[in-house]
């Protein structure tokens, strides 16, 4: 995926404290099938505004991908097992596409 862009610290952030991978992210994105959500919480708000979604990678393993679009790339902020209360959230909100 050209257009996913991670920094160096997020990347070794992600693989040390969630072990996740680029490739883990990656095919979250081709993987999913429900659309993003917008993160409005106070605390979090940037701009443009953070988005998330929920999918699995080819392992089946499920996480949760946190980025900014901007200029028609996806820059990963963080991506990580999700709990309970954001699935239950991801699954009433989000629309599959």
């Amino acid at each position: 995926m050209k257009n996913l862009i991670i920094s160096a610290e997020t990347e070794l952030k992600l693989l040390e404290k969630h072990t996740v991978r680029r490739i883990d992210v990656e095919q979250c994105f081709m993987n999913r099938d429900q659309g993003f959500l917008e993160d409005t919480r106070t605390t979090h708000l940037t701009d443009p505004i953070t988005q998330w979604f929920i999918a699995k990678t080819d392992k089946g393993e499920m996480l949760k991908i946190v980025f900014i679009f901007r200029d028609g790339n996806f820059y990963l902020r963080s991506a990580f097992k999700p709990n309970k209360t954001e699935i239950s959230i991801y699954n009433r909100w989000s629309t599959a596409y």
